[in-house]
């Protein structure tokens, strides 16, 4: 039986109008949380091609998170200024490094493992907001969604060493690419660039984890007895090389620390 008191039949729990005034008062907000939505689902029609032409979508995905990147920058440092400072910040934000790994894969033939990277990082981001829309809407608003966003969320520190470990990996898959003519032979050295950027990030210490997990794993694999030599060698050179490759991390002193935190 229907409640009088209630006649368009919605729920009591749901306020549209709190939602429509949250949406009016955090465009860029919930302009990122929609841009994400749809890198998600050009992500599933790149990866399940039943839409039409799939490397459209691929190259939409890129799109997609060089848009976000650039809102996300917006949202970080404001208005532009042509100073040497303003650049130094610039260069040090997160969302700089992914428009910068947007524009790196936009030239280059469509690589499936490109997008795993956008693709965590949107349904992490998203999800994260989409509980904030919810709560707007009332808490007690589709708790199939909310469980979703929980399994997220408990997830997120595995997300994020996954990002972690694809933007390592990538370093040699573009050497690869340039053997089997899918990239130009600059995308290997700009792409290091990224990674020394993603490698001294302020806010981002999982790709530096992950760099020093993957060392660990190769000198323990290298010391088993059993390993022949030349795997040993083999191991040992890589940890070498990219220990040589390294970026020199600049110590910020501790009063500037307890000001950006």
């Amino acid at each position: 039986m229907s409640d009088p008191t209630n006649p368009t039949g919605l729920p009591r729990s749901l306020n549209y109008e709190a939602l429509k005034a949250h949406i009016i008062s955090h465009k860029i907000n919930c302009g990122l949380w929609l841009i994400r939505v749809i890198g998600i689902l050009c992500s599933i029609a790149y990866f399940i091609p039943i839409f039409g032409n799939p490397y459209n979508y691929y190259y939409k995905v890129l799109l997609a998170n060089a848009a976000i990147s650039a809102l996300r920058l917006h949202q970080r440092i404001g208005r532009v200024q042509f100073t040497r400072q303003f650049a130094a910040e610039l260069l040090s934000e997160d969302s700089c490094h992914y428009l910068f790994y947007s524009l790196i894969f936009l030239y280059v033939s469509p690589v499936s493992l490109v997008l795993v990277p956008i693709i965590l990082f949107c349904v992490l981001h998203s999800a994260s907001y989409s509980l904030t829309l919810l709560d707007t809407l009332g808490q007690n608003s589709w708790w199939g969604a909310r469980l979703l966003i929980s399994l997220v969320e408990f997830q997120s520190l595995n997300i994020l060493k996954a990002v972690a470990f694809t933007e390592i990996f990538l370093m040699p898959y573009t050497v690869l690419l340039i053997l089997l003519g899918r990239a130009s032979l600059l995308t290997p050295f700009i792409y290091y660039h990224f990674l020394t950027q993603r490698y001294t990030s302020r806010r981002n210490p999982y790709t530096r984890n992950m760099f020093r997990e993957l060392r660990v794993l190769f000198e323990n694999t290298a010391a088993k007895p059993s390993m022949p030599s030349f795997v040993k060698q083999f191991l040992l050179l890589i940890v070498k090389f990219t220990t040589k490759l390294a970026p020199v991390q600049i110590q910020m002193p501790p009063n500037q620390q307890q000001h950006q935190q």
